[in-house]
């Protein structure tokens, strides 16, 4: 009998559900999409926000917007609520209820949450164990994974049900401290990228303890990158490579080992942008446009994960900014 493939899916036709193979045994893949779409979107579908951000530097100016999408739709972003405090360079997540948004600059240890089938004002969920600024994160329905930056390559996870605190999870031994960028499956967790320019890629198992392993390399060296899957599929688009910014975009197969793909391009060079997505579909949105730098965005971007091509124009946040973060209720770990 030859040896499954991991990625490999199937239908089980005992359970009428779809099914994707990793880590020695058979997954039941997501494939409901919440619907919490808008009478004015065109296709109802998941929700996706984009929280805090600065804009132009003389003056600096930092927000305390939250602003939500309907990701399988296009259009431009609309209002949602305020954070509890205007916030940059902190790092987010997304579980099925709610999303969070954790650190910033000033490096602080504060998690916020907001309940995605609302709109709102973020609330407080707890303390991380550390400071964070610079961070990234993921996680799937019960566990959020955060990678806490400039902390010193600290991971905490925290549960996404209840209110409480980080808790130590390991180290990010193989990556790059800060400014790097996570998505993953159900059972896995991907980070890539980092400070200075880094094309390396850890993982973690969220249900265990432990430091990341080397995954693979991305296509090239960069930072302020953006990541999102779906449960088969990641993809890290943008960054500033040591040089310049780039608008490329990766590939890999959570469920596997190896060097990342060419995907292909965003519509434009940025990094410092906030992402998110849904079982289809990857939003990237404001940034820190190239060649030029300090043009800070207000673009919507999305690619489909089930091909490989250029990013289309999805829409405009209410405000360009940069350090903006973006979270999901539907994405590949959910």
């Amino acid at each position: 009998m030859s040896e499954i493939p991991q990625g490999a899916i199937r239908f089980n036709t005992d359970s009428q559900k779809l099914e994707f193979y990793a880590q020695g045994e058979w997954w039941v893949m997501s494939t409901d999409t919440p619907n919490l779409g808008r009478s004015a979107d065109s296709t109802p579908g998941a929700r996706g926000v984009f929280m805090g951000g600065q804009n132009e530097p003389s003056p600096n100016q930092v927000f305390d917007i939250i602003d939500y999408i309907n990701i399988s739709s296009t259009g431009d972003a609309v209002d949602f609520g305020d954070m509890a405090a205007a916030e940059q360079e902190g790092a987010s997540l997304g579980g099925h209820i709610r999303g969070f948004y954790f650190g910033g600059d000033p490096a602080d240890n504060e998690i916020e949450t907001l309940v995605f089938a609302s709109t709102g004002n973020a609330t407080d969920y707890g303390d991380l164990a550390a400071n964070s600024k610079g961070g990234s994160g993921t996680g799937n329905r019960n566990r959020g994974i955060a990678f806490l930056g400039n902390a010193g390559n600290v991971i905490n996870y925290f549960a996404l049900a209840s209110t409480g605190s980080g808790i130590d999870f390991g180290d990010a031994t193989t990556n790059a401290s800060s400014l790097t960028a996570a998505c993953g499956s159900p059972t896995r967790v991907i980070v890539g990228g980092g400070t200075g320019g880094s094309e390396v890629m850890g993982f973690v198992t969220i249900s265990t303890l432990g430091n990341t392993q080397d995954f693979g390399d991305l296509t090239d060296e960069r930072g302020g990158l953006m990541a999102a899957s779906n449960p088969v599929r990641g993809l890290f688009a943008g960054g500033f490579a040591p040089s310049d910014g780039t608008n490329l975009i990766d590939y890999i197969t959570i469920s596997t080992l190896g060097d990342a793909t060419n995907f292909g391009d965003l519509t434009r060079r940025t990094h410092y942008a906030g992402s998110g997505s849904s079982s289809t579909r990857m939003v990237i949105g404001g940034g820190d446009d190239h060649p030029s730098g300090g043009n800070y965005s207000n673009v919507i971007d999305y690619v489909e994960f089930a091909t490989e091509g250029d990013a289309v124009d999805f829409g405009d946040l209410t405000q360009g900014r940069r350090h903006v973060k973006g979270a999901s209720n539907a994405h590949g770990g959910l």
